[in-house]
């Protein structure tokens, strides 16, 4: 492969966190292009495919293109009018947050094309997207979480169950998006009902979730395969009562973000063992980032894990690796390697059975 890889760069999407892709998108174009050349692919928030001239994502606009699910086809992108070859990518890599990118779709499709991609493949994608099947395997793994209850649909008498087994305040979240999309604090009984209104308006899933006591935000970034390393741990100071979507991303956010976070070296290490953990749990590769609350009496719980995490400019995925002493290049270099590692893996696996 030529010094400077061909990286199809996959942003936008069908998803409540269409805007963010967009953001995440602009920062890793720009760092990219340094060592590589970027193919642009915007997918519009009906799920069409636009290849983009130049190397900078626009939020429109390109030649309607498809990706053959067909590996003889060598990951080609072909116009969708007449299937002309439009670029040859050596690696795909899925900004995509939220629905339709980061839960597993897009990576089944990759996969089926026969290419290297960036981040996790399409088991660990869907069960860190579903927070439901994402609790499970942490509880599994033996990781300490908050209290919650998962529910279907309303139900008058699952929401009073819920609401007496789990207390005040709370949080209502959708089982299957991020970035804070749609996710309620529930201080009052009568709060209740309409924070599921709004959860049920993205998922059919809804996560309804104890609040961890006086809890500070921790996050680690995770990096590698099957021996990945743990960044320096950060924490979020929010600017309001809880980080919801605009504490992350307004330009008004007055979010305070504490790189390295302030805590005694042996939580620290307590923190990247078990962002290591989580992880190993849900078989991620590549990279993620984790989520922790440590409670006033320093027990640490596991929140969440996202296996595609926002790249903005502000974002603390990279900005936790800088601190760890891996500049933002290296960074994306590094997870480039880490695709083709995983990809050349996979291709030395067996498709045909033979006794």
């Amino acid at each position: 492969m030529a010094t400077r890889a061909r990286i199809a760069l996959l942003f936008g999407g069908r998803s409540g966190e269409h805007e963010v892709s967009l953001r995440s998108a602009e920062s890793v174009a720009a760092g990219l292009v340094l060592r590589h050349d970027v193919v642009p692919v915007f997918i519009d928030p009906h799920g069409s495919w636009f290849v983009q001239a130049g190397s900078t994502p626009g939020s429109e606009g390109g030649t309607p293109a498809f990706l053959a699910p067909s590996p003889p086809d060598g990951g080609r992108l072909r116009r969708l009018s007449d299937a002309i070859e439009i670029a040859r990518p050596d690696v795909y890599f899925p900004v995509l947050h939220g629905t339709y990118g980061e839960d597993g779709t897009v990576q089944g499709l990759l996969e089926l094309a026969g290419v290297p991609y960036v981040g996790a493949g399409v088991a660990a994608s869907a069960a860190a997207m579903d927070k439901e099947m994402m609790k499970a395997l942490f509880a599994q793994a033996g990781l300490s979480q908050v209290a919650y209850r998962v529910l279907r649909g309303r139900d008058g008498a699952r929401e009073s169950r819920a609401l007496d087994e789990l207390g005040l305040p709370l949080f209502v979240k959708p089982a299957n998006l991020g970035s804070s999309v749609a996710v309620s604090k529930v201080r009052t009984p009568d709060e209740l009902g309409p924070a599921l209104e709004t959860a049920f308006a993205y998922d059919r899933k809804v996560l309804v979730e104890a609040a961890a006591r006086d809890p500070r935000e921790i996050e680690v970034a995770i990096l590698g395969n099957d021996q990945p390393e743990a960044s320096l741990p950060g924490e979020i100071v929010p600017d309001r009562e809880f980080y919801d979507y605009d504490a992350k991303y307004s330009a008004d956010s007055r979010t305070e973000l504490r790189i390295p976070a302030p805590l005694p070296p042996e939580t620290a290490e307590e923190v990247r063992r078990l962002g290591r953990c989580a992880f190993a749990a849900v078989d991620a590769c590549g990279y993620a980032r984790v989520d922790f609350f440590l409670e006033r009496g320093g027990r640490l719980l596991v929140n969440e894990i996202n296996t595609i995490p926002g790249f903005t400019s502000i974002s603390m995925f990279p900005k936790m690796w800088e601190a760890s002493g891996l500049g933002y290049p290296d960074l994306l270099a590094r997870l480039v390697e880490l695709a083709l590692e995983r990809h050349h893996e996979r291709a030395r696996l067996r498709t045909r059975y033979r006794s």
